[in-house]
This record gives structure tokens, sequence and C-alpha cells, in this order.
């Protein structure tokens, strides 16, 4: 048995269906060293995997930095993404975006033309690579900027920056491009001003939440875009912590996490484990990035991706209306040889 593969979009490009998510390793609320953060990527690698995502943005500079280091010369596919310019000088709080020990720089948004080949020929440079396959924009969105600072940003993406991500395609630099973003409406306005191969979505069709099964999930199957599950364990809560969409947990969410938690005790089963098999089902998904902190982290997430479920624990989740009737049901089989 090896691991599957599935296409992004409809680009010929192939990925695994676990891949790595870069985030802590820029130590995102975490501190991580540059020896822990090569030794998550190659951890993954070395077990079969053959894609990680990573920003500017995490660490200013040190998630591209370690996962450089960590497929330089792999055979690899890699994203990385742009609206973010690393400007030289320490950002003065980096707490506020929960960096832990960051590189001496801080972020500009730049979602403009200029911005976008700038970022990603900087990008090139952290990593020590030649080659980038996928580019996303990062961070756009109301959520992020709020209605007026978005406004003006989405007017820079249309106006100026899908052009430069468009040209970087055609010309064969990138294979494919989209957004790596927290929410589903501004990848639906995206469509009406490109056309994108992927969107990495943070957060929100995972088993806690199935909200884009209403919009963004129909819309991506009728354009042949595929989605990139970012967070499959909603920023910790599904694995035991208390964190949720990057702060502490509402206790409504709280109380739907016990309540799977619960159903997966009845079946003798652990609950990160249904977080990570549950995305997947659905055949807009290529893949799920889960982040992991340490290479013991990286290898608890190998262990759950290769452990099967009964199929009678997701009839019972539906039953009990913790999974929509639209979403399709995994099948049980580990998503790694071995289960």
């Amino acid at each position: 048995m090896t691991i599957e593969m599935r296409e992004i979009g409809r680009t010929g490009l192939k990925v695994s269906v676990l891949g790595i998510g870069g985030a802590p390793l820029g130590g995102n609320f975490a501190d991580v060293t540059q020896g822990d953060a090569v030794g998550v990527v190659s951890a993954g690698f070395d077990a079969g995997l053959n894609y990680v995502d990573t920003a500017p943005f995490y660490g200013y500079g040190r998630s591209e930095r370690a996962v450089g280091d960590a497929i330089r010369g792999r055979d690899y596919v890699l994203s990385t993404k742009v609206g973010r310019l690393l400007a030289p000088g320490a950002h003065p709080d980096p707490a506020r975006d929960g960096m832990v020990d960051p590189l001496p720089f801080h972020p500009v948004y730049d979602y403009s033309y200029d911005g976008i080949m700038r970022s990603y020929q900087d990008s090139q440079q952290r990593l020590g690579l030649d080659r980038i396959d996928i580019l996303l924009v990062h961070d756009i969105g109301e959520m992020q900027h709020g209605a007026k600072a978005n406004a003006r940003y989405f007017a820079q993406l249309a106006e100026g920056g899908y052009r430069a991500l468009d040209e970087l395609r055609a010309s064969g630099q990138i294979k494919a491009i989209g957004l790596g973003v927290n929410e589903a409406a501004v990848c639906l306005a995206a469509m009406e001003v490109g056309d994108w191969d992927t969107f990495l979505l943070a957060g929100r069709y995972t088993l806690l939440e199935q909200d884009p099964l209403d919009d963004l999930i129909p819309a991506c199957e009728a354009r042949g875009i595929t989605l990139i599950v970012g967070g499959p364990f909603n920023s910790g809560v599904l694995v035991g912590r208390e964190m949720w969409n990057y702060a502490t947990a509402p206790r409504h969410v709280v109380q739907r996490v016990e309540k799977l938690a619960g159903i997966c005790a009845d079946h003798g089963m652990e609950l990160p484990v249904a977080a990570l098999q549950f995305p997947l089902a659905h055949p807009v998904v290529s893949t799920i990035v889960p982040g992991a902190r340490s290479v013991a982290e990286m290898r608890g997430i190998l262990d759950w991706a290769a452990t099967p479920t009964p199929p009678e624990f997701w009839r019972d989740l539906r039953a009990e209306g913790l999974i929509r009737e639209a979403a399709p049901l995994p099948d049980g089989r580990a998503i790694l040889p071995g289960g």
C-alpha cells in the first residue's frame, strides 16, 4: 500500500493526502528551534509525504528557512504565500502575531503586482530553492483586515496582484495559484476576479465545522478548484488543547468537542484520528496539512493517520447531528500505510 496522491485543481500536480503545515515551524504560539523545525519536515518526508506548506509570515521568515533546509535535494511539492513583505527591523510586539523568537523583520501587507513578484523572489532566497510549486495569497479577507481595509487590499489583488500570479503560472515558474485564508467568503469573492487552482482553507471544513458545504464547496466543484484543508484540528481543540481559531475556545465549541470525544470513546478510538480522516472523505479536498511543533508531535500525527476507524462510528456521528447530511463519510480506511 502506498500513500494516496491527489491532484491540485486541474494542474496535474499531485500531492500526498497528508501534508505538513509550516506555521508552527516559525515559532507560532510556541518556541520551536531550527533543528526541531527541520526535523518535523524530515520526519514527514521520510514517512513518504511529499507536500509542505509555509509562508513568509510564520516566524517572519523562520519557517521558510527551515522548510528549505529540510527539503533541499528531496522530491517535494511546496507551497508558500504572498501578500506580506518582510521589512528589516524587529517587530515591536511579535507576540501580538503569536510569534515566539521570530527573525528581526516585520511584515508589511502588499497584494499589488510588484508586491507579489517581490514576495515570490524573496521567498526563493529565504528557502534557498529554485522552485516553488504553489503560490497562495495569504490572509486576505474581512476576517483579517476588516471591511474597509480589505476593500483596499482586495482591489490591489484584483487590479494587479492576480495578474502577477497568472503570469508566473503561465510562464511555468509556478504550477498552481490560490488563496491561503481562514474564511470561505473571500474565496467566493476571488472567483469573480480570477481563475484559481486551489484554496488553502484553514479550520472551516473540519470535523468541527462544515459550513462550506453550503456555498464554497459546490462553487469549487463547478470550477475544478480543489481545497487544501489547513488546521484540521481547529487550532488544537480537536487534540485536547484549549485553542480554537487562535484563541481560547468558547463554551459552545468545547461542548461540541466533548460530544465528538464521547462518541470516539464509545468506539475505542482517539478524536484526532477522526479529525484527520473526515475532510479527506470529500472529493474536493486534495490534502490536509496539520502542523507539528516537534518530531514527537509529527510522529504522533503519522500514527493517527495510520489508524483506521469503524464505519459505524461515522454513522453514529451523523445520527447525533455532528456531521451534516451533505458531507461524505469516510470509509474508515487509514490515511497512511500500516493501518
